[in-house]
């Protein structure tokens, strides 16, 4: 990859978890009774055929990881636990009585924070009282973040017992000097002895979180990563670019200086190596980040074209609602989004007030929604089309224009009625979504809002 072509599309663009993006919603226009509104319509839309998504934020970490970017209350005060949890039970109530029937769970996901700092006793009392409330789809995908350094067998089997088939492990990056600059110490006999742990009691579905253009980061450090992981044989692999924002994240990400990080160019080069020996190692790459072996069900669900993009990142089943339960976790209705209070005091409050905790959000616009499925189309398929006349939007002339440039250089190919991003264009993706995004284009941020796409 030239580093021309790095320096010339290196610029600041969401990630499109969603769209619109959150620094873009229009919060003036949203309600509390309008997310409501939204949700009911979507729900008796399609529960019975999707069913839902259940994101679960369970933010308490027990020390500070540099690199992160997530919702977090660091405390070694476990007693934290159980109030926050009997919280987030209730918060699924309240969700229940506005739909008048119990919700069918598709999916299901325990993210943080530290998930695994709840004691197994305690999740499963989560646990046993959401299914309590909702039914469990006989496919349901349920899955967790787990902490290499505190993941425990009692934790891995306690969570098989209700469902639980997949696992990821943050791993970063094995290089000592790495992990002290970011402050995730943890040594590769603790990834593998969980990897291992999971495998012995039936997940099917094992992964393992890498970053590149971390402080002090050095290709040999993501050949050595790399190569230790091939031993252990992760069935996912999530290839992440390091989002250096620290204007966000405050001072979780100043314990470092911006000359120890790596350059675009040294990024660059630290993802086209990765992705090569992932490759060569038998993974295929899955949409953007992200790489599978064959035999797992998000590399199926890309053959089959049912692979979906939403506030969890890459999933393998499409539902049309996603609820977001605990401090800071974001829904999606299809129709608008909403996110909950992120102070967990503040959250708390709402719901023991039987308040859905929701402090902002956003309802879609027909504009938004078809903007919205292109691209979806092009984070999950890379590529999309017009051909459909309800995908045909006014300002679709003007973005092809502005992807002529991308065209140019080989990222993508533009047909009559459609576009696909090329092989050579898959680690510009972002910047080709960014030419859609018509809230984007129509006002430029004036401070910078987003990571760097490179």
């Amino acid at each position: 990859m030239g580093t021309s072509l790095v320096s010339k599309y290196n610029v600041a663009g969401p990630r499109y978890t969603s769209y619109p993006t959150v620094p873009y919603w229009n919060n003036a226009n949203f309600s509390l009774k309008a997310w409501k509104e939204t949700l009911q319509k979507s729900f008796a839309e399609s529960n019975q055929t999707q069913g839902i998504s259940l994101y679960i934020h369970l933010p308490f970490c027990e020390s500070l990881c540099t690199f992160c970017g997530c919702n977090k209350r660091i405390t070694r005060n476990h007693g934290v636990e159980i109030p926050y949890l009997k919280s987030v039970l209730k918060e699924l109530q309240l969700y229940v009585d506005l739909f008048g029937e119990r919700p069918i769970i598709k999916e299901l996901h325990l993210g943080g924070g530290t998930p695994t700092f709840f004691t197994p006793e305690n999740l499963q009392m989560l646990l046993e009282g959401i299914f309590r409330k909702a039914k469990k789809a006989p496919d349901a995908a349920l899955s967790f973040e787990g902490h290499p350094n505190n993941t425990t067998v009692q934790h891995l089997q306690t969570l098989a017992a209700l469902g639980f088939t997949r696992v990821s492990y943050g791993v970063q990056d094995y290089n000592e000097t790495v992990q002290k600059a970011i402050h995730r110490k943890q040594p590769f006999e603790n990834v593998k002895k969980v990897t291992e742990a999971a495998r012995k009691e039936g997940y099917t579905s094992i992964g393992h979180d890498l970053i590149f253009g971390l402080p002090f980061q050095k290709k040999e450090h993501i050949i050595h990563t790399i190569e230790k992981t091939k031993e252990l044989r992760p069935d996912r692999i999530a290839f992440y670019s390091y989002a250096h924002v620290p204007w966000i994240k405050g001072n979780g990400q100043r314990g470092f200086k911006e000359a120890d990080l790596p350059t675009a160019g040294e990024k660059r080069e630290q993802y086209e190596l990765g992705k090569k020996l992932l490759l060569e190692a038998g993974y295929i790459e899955i949409g953007m980040d992200h790489f599978a072996l064959p035999s797992d069900s998000l590399y199926e669900s890309l053959e089959n074209k049912t692979i979906h993009r939403n506030f969890m990142g890459y999933t393998d089943s499409k539902t049309q609602v996603m609820i977001g339960l605990g401090a800071s976790a974001i829904s999606d209705s299809w129709y608008s989004f909403a996110q909950n209070e992120k102070g967990v005091e503040a959250y708390q409050d709402l719901i023991e007030k039987g308040i859905i905790p929701v402090y902002r959000g956003h309802i879609l616009t027909p504009e938004d929604l078809v903007v919205r499925k292109h691209i979806l189309n092009l984070m999950c398929r890379l590529e999309t089309f017009w051909h459909d006349k309800e995908l045909f939007f006014e300002e679709l002339p003007e973005v092809l224009q502005n992807l002529n440039e991308l065209e140019k250089d080989g990222l993508i190919s533009i047909a009559p009625e459609a576009i696909k991003v090329t092989e050579k264009g898959r680690p510009y993706v972002r910047n080709v979504c960014m030419a859609f995004d018509l809230l984007l284009q129509r006002k430029q941020p004036e401070t910078q809002l987003f990571s760097m796409t490179i």
